[in-house]
């Protein structure tokens, strides 16, 4: 897998996954809402972990920078 989640991406979506979390685990967001943020979270945590994230792919969207080759 070639990396496509550049570095402040991988932060967004890492503080996203946390924000989630807390919100789920504080009893803020409850039931089916609660269980589709803990998903969309570990989805977020997940990507931003590897690097990679398939729907990027699909569209075609590379945040990650080149390294420079010498």
């Amino acid at each position: 897998m070639k990396r496509n989640v550049g570095n402040s991406d991988r932060l967004i979506r890492f503080i996203l996954a946390a924000l989630f979390a807390v919100l789920c685990f504080t009893g803020t967001v409850t039931g089916v809402a609660g269980v589709a943020l803990l998903v969309l979270g570990g989805i977020f945590l997940l990507t931003s972990l590897i690097g990679f994230c398939p729907l990027y792919t699909l569209a075609g969207i590379n945040t990650c920078k080149a390294k420079k080759v010498n």
